[in-house]
């Protein structure tokens, strides 16, 4: 029998939005970095200020970062975050959401 996960406390998941949205202010803080960002989420620099706290948005900033081991370690150096913090937070996303946690 298959078992869903359990559904992150609601402070695990305000954790990992936090944690989210410092990590779409550091893409903001460089023109390059932000539109490699949209290009590959195909988010645009008009909408992206109306989805900028959506779960999906979230979600999709710390798959980049973790996409990229270099920037991820940039972020989390900037921000004085421990780089294995970003996963356990986009996992927490992912299962408030309900999709499939495919970095841990």
């Amino acid at each position: 029998m298959l078992r869903r996960a359990a559904r992150p406390s609601p402070e695990d998941t305000e954790e990992a939005a936090m944690l989210a949205l410092a990590g779409l202010t550091f893409l903001a803080e460089d023109g390059p970095r932000l539109g490699r960002f949209l290009a590959m989420t195909g988010i645009g620099p008009d909408q992206l200020r109306a989805v900028a706290d959506a779960p999906e948005t979230l979600l999709a900033v710390l798959d980049h970062l973790l996409g990229d081991e270099s920037l991820l370690l940039v972020f989390t150096a900037s921000k004085g975050i421990a780089p294995e913090r970003v996963a356990p937070a986009r996992s927490a996303l992912a299962r408030a959401l309900g999709v499939e946690a495919a970095h841990e």
